[in-house]
């Protein structure tokens, strides 16, 4: 009987020392998972980096298209009004047909300043770079420059010719677009 008293007051000694380890060290890790939600909270916010592939014809030849967009921390942080960080990106835009590359070449949202104002530059981002579709003039991509985590944006129309020559333009917004309404007021 001893020694099952013995047994048991070993078990005992054992979980209690077993639990008291591990209360102090559920406190260390909150105090761990404290200091690194602090250290996202401080740290700038980034994008994640997007590859796209496509495939497309222009003027007969078949076009190859790749655009990457990662966060570059080389770029100057972008702090919005309510202080909110943020990494802003470049885009790589290669285009190669029949194994000859067209157009090489890396975007910032700098490269886009003579179509933005430079009050809205200040605090937004370039987001994206997307294949549009091919007319005769050119092969038309779709780029956007917008503040962060919102939808305000400004969208700019790249269009390359067969060369690969690159004219920017300014679209317009589509809140800006009024169809043509019937006299009733219809569409």
């Amino acid at each position: 009987m001893k020694q099952l008293y013995c047994a048991c007051v070993g078990v005992v000694l054992l979980l209690l020392t077993a639990c008291s380890s591990r209360g102090n060290g559920a406190g260390d890790s909150a105090q761990l998972a404290d200091a690194d939600s602090a250290a996202l909270v401080l740290a700038p916010q980034t994008m994640q980096v997007s590859d796209v592939k496509t495939t497309f014809t222009y003027q007969g030849k078949e076009y190859h298209s790749r655009v990457i967009r990662k966060p570059d921390s080389h770029l100057p942080i972008v702090q919005n009004e309510q202080g909110e960080r943020f990494v802003d990106n470049c885009i790589s835009l290669r285009i190669v047909r029949e194994g000859k590359v067209i157009v090489d070449r890396t975007f910032t949202k700098d490269d886009f300043a003579s179509l933005v104002d430079a009050r809205f530059m200040k605090y937004a981002i370039l987001e994206g770079l997307v294949f549009d579709q091919t007319t005769p003039q050119g092969m038309i991509y779709a780029a956007s420059v917008c503040y962060p985590q919102s939808d305000l944006y400004v969208p700019i129309r790249l269009t390359i010719s067969s060369g690969g020559q690159i004219a920017l333009s300014k679209e317009e917004l589509m809140e800006d677009y009024q169809p043509d309404k019937t006299e009733d007021g219809q569409q």
